[in-house]
């Protein structure tokens, strides 16, 4: 079928709407009409070429929409079915899925390559142009097709707009706090950078009873925002929060920090560990470019205080097992979700909304769909 995407033809380029063609699902896939698309910083890494990906690209991890089509063999999914997008799919057989660590599928290996998982082939075209879909989603179109591994099927009364970024921002966030950094009540957390998935990691600090929940963001808008969604404490800056910190916390600091900003940088892995206490773990969550090694980290003091540093895909879990779950905090209005789209954009305005992000305007921009698009 023809539609349109927003794609990524040059590095260091905006989005461009253009026609695209996109392939009927084969056996184990589906075809879903989106209603709903999150803009997570992640994409705009797509044009920097922090992350490499095959050109032109198509992009978009987040969304949520309404099966179809539905190909051969798949159990589980109908058409009309409301379902989000997972960005990394869940086999549930190689050997990370079968340890538990469904978030680490082998399946993430073919991810920026653009082949389809189902047949190895292209899903999507630009004229003569194979085109390569991000995380073999593409979610900036108003249709796409998807394996079944990446789909999760949600309750009809969600909202789109809430469950688009309930394939990313929401899980990874708060996946952060609970799976990966294990917060236990008492603690004092910290969260640097509050945007959608720093909020998410609010949340799950708060909910698992930190006393303290500190949040860092040099955008006050962000800092405000971040105590209507559990943070008691908030700073502009890693260094800022040093010496009050320490007075808040009798000079132990942090058991559990978080780093969420949406483009780390090497040197602000010592800040973290810094402001991290003795025996406590820091969790990298934000994304760098693919070709930045460089770490400043102090190696004596890291051995001497016996602290923790470890990385977070997807906040260590699977969103066909952790959908489920947080839904229900959703639905029982523990957890904010609704909330963080601070604004939504058509397809047409995706340059915009990104700049929004990088102005610091947004929590979660969403892009919505509907009646013209498709």
């Amino acid at each position: 079928m023809k539609t349109k995407g927003a794609l990524l033809w040059e590095l260091n380029s905006p989005f461009r709407i253009d026609e695209i063609d996109l392939g009927d699902p084969v056996a184990d896939e589906v075809q879903i009409r989106m209603h709903a698309a999150g803009m997570c910083h992640s994409d705009y890494h797509l044009t920097t070429g922090a992350t490499p990906i095959a050109l032109p690209a198509l992009g978009g991890h987040e969304g949520a929409g309404v099966i179809t089509k539905v190909g051969k063999n798949v159990q589980g999914l109908a058409e009309g079915d409301h379902v989000l997008l997972a960005f990394i799919p869940a086999c549930g057989e190689c050997p990370p899925c079968l340890r538990g660590f469904r978030s680490l599928c082998d399946r993430g290996a073919l991810l920026l390559g653009g082949k389809a998982i189902a047949d190895g082939s292209a899903r999507v075209h630009a004229g003569s142009h194979e085109v390569s879909p991000m995380n073999l989603l593409g979610t900036f179109a108003p249709y796409m097709t998807v394996h079944k591994d990446s789909v999760v099927k949600i309750d009809s009364d969600i909202p789109f707009e809430t469950a688009a970024i309930m394939g990313c921002a929401l899980p990874t966030g708060f996946g952060s706090a609970t799976n990966v950094a294990e917060v236990q009540p008492g603690e004092t957390v910290i969260v640097v950078g509050v945007g959608g998935i720093g909020m998410s990691a609010l949340q799950g600090a708060a909910l698992s009873g930190a006393r303290h929940v500190i949040a860092i963001d040099p955008v006050e808008f962000k800092r405000e925002q971040a105590i209507k969604f559990g943070a008691t404490h908030v700073y502009p800056t890693m260094a800022e929060a040093i010496m009050p910190i320490m007075e808040l916390t009798y000079g132990i600091m942090a058991q559990k920090t978080i780093i969420a900003v949406g483009e780390i940088r090497g040197e602000m892995i010592e800040e973290a560990m810094t402001l991290t206490a003795k025996t406590g773990t820091c969790v990298v969550t934000g994304m760098g470019s693919m070709f930045d090694a460089d770490v400043k980290l102090n190696l004596f003091l890291f051995t001497m205080l016996q602290k923790t540093l470890k990385g977070n895909i997807f906040g260590g879990g699977s969103s066909h097992i952790e959908t489920p779950r947080l839904i229900g905090l959703y639905k029982s209005g523990l957890l904010k979700v609704d909330e963080m789209v601070t604004k939504t954009y058509r397809l047409e305005d995706i340059n915009q909304g990104y700049q929004d992000m990088l102005d610091g305007k947004n929590i979660r921009g969403v892009i919505t769909y509907d009646e013209s698009d498709w």
